[in-house]
C-alpha cells in the first residue's frame, strides 16, 4: 500500500512540474503586458481599432490598415529633431522665439500637405464620411494617449498629484458640491 502511495504521490508531483515548466516557457514565448509596444505596432492596433469601428471587410480594412500605418510613419518622420528643441521660452531670446514660431508654421504644413495626400488615397477605397470618422477615432486616441501623461526617461508614466474632486472642499467640486440628494436633513431639536 505504502509503495502505490508513493508512486501515486511521485507521478503527481512529476505531472505537477511539467505543467509549470511548460507554463513558464508559453509565458516567455509570449512579450509580457509591462513591455511597452513599438510605435508601429501601436499604429497597427489603432488602425485595426478604426477599421471595427467602421465595420469594414476584410479587404478594404486590410487596405486601411497598410494606409494608416504609412501615413502614421510619415508623420513621425516629419516630427522636428534637434536638441534645445523644448528651451524654456523665458530662456529664448526673440529670434530664437522667432524661429520656433516660424519652425511650427513650417511642421503644421508639412503635417497638413500629408493629410491632404492621405485623404486623396483614403478616398480610393473609404467614403467620405468614412473619412471623417477616421479622424474622429484618430483624434480620440491622441486625446486618451495625452490624459495618460508624458513619459519620464525609465518608460514609466509620470502620475503627478492627482486632483481631490469628490471632496466638497476641492476646487472642481461635484455637482452636488458636498450635498448629497439621498442624505437625511438635520432635524431641529426642540429645547
Amino acid at each position: 500500500m505504502k509503495k502505490v502511495f508513493r508512486f501515486l504521490l511521485m507521478t503527481i508531483m512529476m505531472v505537477a512540474f511539467s505543467i509549470g515548466v511548460s507554463a513558464q516557457e508559453a509565458n516567455a514565448q509570449q512579450p509580457s503586458k509591462k513591455q511597452r509596444m513599438s510605435r508601429e505596432q501601436m499604429a497597427e492596433m489603432q488602425a485595426k481599432h478604426i477599421a471595427h469601428q467602421l465595420v469594414l471587410d476584410d479587404a478594404t480594412a486590410q487596405k486601411f490598415i497598410e494606409t494608416f500605418s504609412a501615413y502614421q510613419k510619415e508623420v513621425w518622420a516629419l516630427r522636428p529633431q534637434g536638441k534645445g528643441m523644448h528651451k524654456n521660452r523665458a530662456e529664448m531670446t526673440d529670434a530664437e522665439a522667432e524661429k520656433a514660431i516660424k519652425d511650427q508654421f513650417d511642421h503644421s504644413q508639412k503635417v497638413l500637405t500629408l493629410r491632404q495626400e492621405y485623404y486623396q488615397k483614403y478616398s480610393k477605397f473609404l467614403t467620405a464620411k468614412q473619412i471623417q470618422r477616421v479622424y474622429e477615432l484618430e483624434k480620440q486616441s491622441m486625446n486618451r494617449l495625452a490624459k495618460r501623461g508624458p513619459m519620464n526617461q525609465r518608460g514609466k508614466r509620470n502620475a503627478g498629484p492627482r486632483p481631490n474632486v469628490g471632496h466638497p472642499n476641492a476646487p472642481g467640486k461635484s455637482k452636488h458640491d458636498g450635498k448629497f440628494p439621498n442624505q437625511p436633513k438635520p432635524q431641529k431639536q426642540n429645547k
